[in-house]
């Protein structure tokens, strides 16, 4: 192992711990409607788990509104049956061809919730950012004990911990975002 293999692992790592607190965070929902509220909701077409995507077009017309339309009508009950089972916390109407998912504005109480859950989703990340650090610093340690020289496993253990902080500041800049996002009215 070298020195360029074990960073490039590291910043693998770390830049998909970035990449699915982002995901995470989108799924929040933050009092503004947005396609990303379905992204878990499975449908029964024809026998098989299709994405409400899959099976209609998902629109947002308006800041509290997700517009669902159908391709096929016959799939309104379905649609709806599968929005109210996955507890997502929103209830569809429909009007024969269309189901429309109104966004209730939060309350105080609900963005705190949020904002908490928001944090541990980052705590989450900050773990598995440290794990990817500890785990190169550990296979700089591993490759000193194998022959590589010693200021050259340090180097790479200082390299290892500017790569933690470079997405230490990314993680924080995307939950602040993400947080102004919530606690904006």
């Amino acid at each position: 192992m070298d020195t360029k293999t074990i960073l490039n692992d590291a910043a693998d790592r770390m830049q998909k711990t970035i990449d699915h607190l982002e995901e995470e965070l989108l799924n929040v929902r933050a009092g503004k409607a947005s396609t990303n509220a379905l992204n878990g909701v499975m449908v029964d077409y024809y026998g098989s788990q299709t994405p409400v995507t899959g099976v209609a077009s998902v629109t947002v017309p308006d800041a509290k509104t997700i517009l669902i339309q159908p391709w096929d009508k016959n799939m309104i009950r379905l649609i709806e049956k599968a929005i109210l089972d996955s507890n997502i916390g929103l209830t569809p109407s429909n009007n024969g061809e269309q189901i429309r998912l109104t966004i209730p504005p939060l309350t105080e109480e609900r963005r705190k919730d949020l904002v908490k859950q928001v944090r541990g989703e980052a705590e989450t990340a900050r773990i598995s950012l440290r794990n990817a650090r500890r785990d190169a610093v550990e296979a700089f340690k591993k490759a000193m004990k194998e022959g590589m020289p010693e200021d050259e496993s340090k180097d790479g253990e200082t390299q290892t911990q500017k790569l933690l902080e470079k997405y230490s500041k990314l993680l924080d800049a995307s939950l602040a975002k993400k947080e102004k996002e919530i606690m904006t009215v």
